[in-house]
């Protein structure tokens, strides 16, 4: 009888520890991916404070002494170009394209999934294979429109890029997202009286708010992360932060410790909204992946 009783403890305890050494096991792995991912950073993060001929050392010297001259030159102190007109250039096109995207998208997403028209898998097909066109293919003709309409050098241009170019991958991700809003909740809204604006903003939108938060935040790292675009069709007046960046990379001279710097500042906007959005992007990333 007690050997009996016995058996069915430890076969049930080997399962239990095979799951805590599985975990265990995808912890490190986790642990150790982070690790090999935030190496660049921290890398440049320290180069950023070291003087031009210790941050050209080969091999680098890690017990170098620290300074601050990188940045103070990144924002002029040595009689260089501030970027501030290039920061709040990026923060402009940035912000404006990805709330026009959320405008656009979210009635869109709303058609396809609650909603859904005829074939609304080959309408999203279409949306996405918008992305599959190079971008330097395109290069040329907006580069002619934007002549020829007085455009050149001018942010507005920008905002209209960036808003065209993330909204087939922002309709993509917020389709997946509002298809989890649960119907019957906006059927009792459209009893009630309410209309489509108001279903949008005040049921789907409360109820999508992770999906919506996570598209938010690639759609502006996406659009402050753009150089190709900003190099050819802006100059001076419209100059973003990736553009005044590549200004900091010359033939002549040491460059390393100020570029690592300034990379660290333009970075920072990401970085700090990444951080401020991380529950609300978990959420988002994993809504509608299990059905």
């Amino acid at each position: 009888m007690s050997a009996t009783a016995v058996r069915p403890a430890t076969t049930t305890a080997k399962p239990g520890r095979t799951r805590r050494k599985a975990g265990a096991g995808l912890g490190l792995v986790a642990w150790l991916a982070g690790i090999v991912f935030f190496l660049p950073i921290a890398w440049m993060a320290l180069t950023s404070f070291h003087s031009e001929a210790d941050a050209a050392t080969n091999p680098p010297s890690f017990a170098a002494s620290l300074t601050l001259d990188g940045y103070r030159e990144f924002f002029g102190a040595g009689g260089g170009a501030s970027p501030w007109p290039a920061l709040i250039n990026s923060a402009v096109a940035s912000v404006a394209s990805t709330l026009f995207v959320l405008v656009l998208a979210l009635p869109a997403a709303y058609a396809l999934s609650i909603r859904p028209v005829k074939k609304w898998t080959d309408v999203l097909f279409f949306f996405l294979s918008t992305k599959m066109l190079p971008v330097v293919a395109g290069l040329l003709p907006i580069y002619l429109f934007a002549k020829n309409t007085d455009m050149l050098d001018n942010i507005w241009l920008l905002v209209i890029l960036y808003t065209s170019m993330n909204l087939p991958i922002a309709v993509w991700m917020m389709q997946s997202f509002l298809a989890e809003v649960p119907v019957a909740i906006i059927e009792a809204a459209r009893v009630d009286g309410a209309k489509l604006p108001t279903i949008l903003v005040r049921v789907v939108a409360p109820i999508a708010l992770p999906g919506i938060a996570a598209t938010s935040l690639i759609c502006f790292i996406f659009s402050w992360n753009e150089l190709l675009f900003a190099r050819v069709l802006t100059g001076v007046v419209a100059e973003t932060a990736p553009v005044f960046l590549t200004g900091f990379i010359t033939s002549q001279g040491l460059f390393l410790a100020k570029v690592c710097a300034a990379s660290l500042v333009i970075s920072l906007p990401v970085l700090a909204a990444g951080f401020a959005a991380q529950d609300k992007l978990v959420q988002g990333l994993s809504l509608g992946a299990v059905k």
